[in-house]
Order: structure tokens, then sequence, then C-alpha cells
């Protein structure tokens, strides 16, 4: 899978029949499904979201501000597929992120798609930095600096 060596994080998802849509592929909105899955399994890998969803000690946790995809090619049962996730950019408040699902037997890209995450001061919902350390932890996952 050498299309996802630049991708730290990845996760396996098989693919059910019921996930088809009437047009006889996965359905558009199952992709989201997939990019938050792995987002949710980077920023665990980096401690900004403990198991069990709970938010690390201060209470900051990401919120997602915006997301998008590109459909490069239809997924149909049966297969499996693999989507990566690592992060673009580090802004004062904001991580911007990439994925990619590819076929996880012959490595096809079936789409690629990005998105914001600010991160914010649960409950109020306060716009704070992107604390330091999380940064690092980033930096360290990556292999680079921001």
């Amino acid at each position: 899978m050498a299309g996802m060596n630049d991708f730290p994080i990845t996760v396996r998802f098989p693919i059910h029949w019921g996930e088809m849509d009437a047009y006889g592929h996965v359905n558009n909105a199952r992709y989201f499904t997939w990019f938050e899955a792995a987002r949710i399994a980077y920023f665990s890998q980096v401690g900004l979201v403990e198991p069990g969803m709970q938010l690390p000690q201060g209470g900051v946790g990401p919120i997602l501000a915006s997301t998008q995809a590109d459909y490069l090619r239809p997924v149909v049962f049966p297969a499996e597929v693999v989507v990566g996730a690592r992060v673009s950019r580090i802004g004062n408040s904001s991580i911007a992120m990439e994925y990619a699902v590819d076929d996880a037997a012959s490595g096809v890209r079936y789409a690629r798609g990005s998105g914001v995450v600010v991160t914010v001061r649960y409950p109020e919902y306060q716009k704070v930095p992107v604390p330091a350390e999380l940064r690092e932890k980033i930096e360290k996952l990556e292999g680079r600096t921001f």
C-alpha cells in the first residue's frame, strides 16, 4: 500500500452490502464517517481525545469546522478500504487534515478529502490556541515540523 505511506494513521473498513445506495456504489455520506473514524484515531494517538472519547485534562478538544471530499471512483461491494489521516498544517487554533481512501487489496485510490479542526475549550466552545504539547506530538507522529 505505497499510497498510504504518507499517512501516519490508517484505519480499515470492510464494505457492507447495506452501505451501497440505489446506484450500486457506497453512499457518499459513508466517506465522511470513514474520515471521522480516521481523524479520531489520529487525535487519540496524539492525546487530543482519550479512550472512551473523554477530553484530556483541561477540557481542550477538537471540533470540526469544515470538511470536503473528492470522489475519484466508486467503491462497490465486496471490498475493504483503508483510510489514511494526516495533518497538513497547524495554525494558531486550527489543524488542517487530509484523508485518503484506498482499496485495501489493490491500493487503488477511491477518494481524497480534507478538513479543518479547531481546538476549543469545552463545554464553553471557546476557541483556544493549539497547545504546544499537542503540536509537538503531531510533529513527532508526522516526522516533520509545521
